[in-house]
């Protein structure tokens, strides 16, 4: 069963695992888990790429496809603090 984005309202196919940490004020964008984790969210491309971190929170994207876009000079991470 495909599993969907886990943003209320999206039916859109997920793409993304976001998981966060408290304690370190980061999240993190992987491709999409095997499984479904209870402690993690799935999100669908458009979701994932427009995500925000709380203030004082990074945001770190581990995506494959990111960082293949660095061999070509973009940057294999984006942190954000909003």
């Amino acid at each position: 069963m495909a599993r969907h984005c886990s943003r209320t309202g999206c039916s859109e196919a997920a793409a993304v695992t976001l998981t966060y940490q408290y304690a370190v004020a980061q999240v993190w964008l992987d491709d999409l888990a095997d499984e479904r984790d209870p402690h993690a969210y799935d999100l669908c491309d458009r979701h994932a790429n427009r995500l925000t971190a709380p203030q004082g929170w990074q945001v770190r994207d581990r995506r494959r496809a990111r960082s293949q876009l660095s061999v070509a000079g973009a940057e294999p991470y984006v942190a954000l603090a909003v």
